[in-house]
């Protein structure tokens, strides 16, 4: 959307509100040329990962989130994120509205992104 404001930047609702799951050779630095680092993730099945807190059912939180949401949040391991996370796409960020997005900022009291929101 151009070079206007990030929202999505200082957020973090996606990484506090759904599991993040991720097949096992992006943990494996022997297969993954960005592997996430073994202290943040947690085997769910033997072919699959998550990354750790986000498999609670009741508040569930990526422990590799830092700060406050929705104020200064952000990920301690951006470059070794696994692909949920690098597809993860916030509402209006390539100018269509994400359900899932807007679930998120929701369950934390934030607004839904609107397309205003990315433009200087």
């Amino acid at each position: 959307m151009g070079e206007g404001p990030n929202p999505c930047v200082s957020c973090g609702a996606c990484c506090a509100h759904f599991r993040v799951q991720f097949y096992w050779r992006e943990a494996n630095s022997g297969d993954s040329e960005y592997p996430v680092p073994p202290h943040l993730f947690e085997e769910l099945t033997p072919q699959h990962r998550c990354m750790k807190g986000t498999a609670k059912k009741h508040r569930p939180k990526c422990e590799g989130l830092k700060g406050r949401i929705g104020k200064d949040a952000s990920c301690s391991i951006y470059p070794l994120r696994p692909t949920p996370c690098r597809a993860f796409k916030a509402s209006f960020v390539d100018g269509e509205k994400n359900q899932r997005c807007d679930e998120a900022r929701a369950a934390h009291g934030l607004k839904p992104l609107r397309l205003e929101d990315w433009r200087p």
